[in-house]
């Protein structure tokens, strides 16, 4: 209880560093949506392989989502950094990108945390195009259209509007989850905190503003998600 007692918080330290802080939060945004975007586009391809008529497509496919959904993500980010160099695998740095979206360790958490993503964003497609009436199929190739033109203009649009409330979802968790990347030193808005603790030796403080800009986006991203929802409702 003393030692509660004797802890000072004093914000006053950390506010020349709020620059610092809105760095890191752009970048946590920028990897949290370029990742969404890559893995529901790597997450439709491992779908439409499980819609196959082909069973070796099938296999990989499910191969991909057990192996990734069952290991962690720190597992897959470590291996991806430091395990595939070690074999020739390596994700290049480009440096027209700039130092920070550049590096090797930021396109590297891109493919690891986009691979991640889409084998959660397969299972939300699936399910969305399981919830599709199977004559929508039916009706599709009696119109002349083939089974791959059907899923195109007809089941797939259907499924993605029933499954963007959970994409969005998959994006609030994304920011949460990139978090991860700063332990592999990337700049992300954990990471500020570390360089803030570093300069100020305040250690709480720069917790609680990390804490703070996290729970804003995440509220934030909530709100808008539920009025999708509420829109997507009164369309139906």
């Amino acid at each position: 209880m003393d030692a509660m007692l004797g802890v000072v918080i004093d914000f006053g330290k950390t506010v020349k560093w709020i620059p610092t802080f809105i760095d890191g939060t752009i970048v946590t945004i920028v990897l949290s949506l370029i990742t969404v975007v890559f893995g529901s586009l790597l997450g439709l391809f491992a779908t439409l392989m499980k819609q196959s008529r082909f069973k070796i497509f099938n296999a990989i496919a499910a191969i991909y989502t057990q192996v990734i959904r069952g290991t962690p993500l720190l597992v897959q980010l470590y291996i991806w950094l430091y395990g595939l160099p070690l074999i020739g695998i390596s994700i290049p740095a480009l440096s027209f990108l700039g130092n920070t979206y550049g590096s090797r360790e930021f396109l590297t958490a891109i493919v690891a945390l986009s691979i991640n993503s889409g084998a959660y964003i397969c299972e939300l497609l699936r399910g969305g195009l399981a919830s599709i009436d199977k004559g929508q199929m039916e009706a599709g190739r009696s119109l002349g259209l083939s089974r791959g033109q059907t899923m195109k203009a007809v089941i797939i649009p259907q499924a993605i509007r029933v499954v963007l409330p959970g994409l969005g979802n998959e994006f609030i968790m994304m920011i949460k989850e990139s978090s991860i990347v700063s332990v592999v030193g990337i700049f992300d808005v954990m990471y500020t905190s570390n360089i803030v603790k570093a300069a100020t030796y305040s250690i709480f403080e720069p917790l609680i503003i990390v804490a703070l800009i996290y729970f804003f986006l995440t509220f934030t991203l909530t709100a808008l998600i539920k009025k999708l929802e509420t829109r997507l409702n009164v369309y139906d």
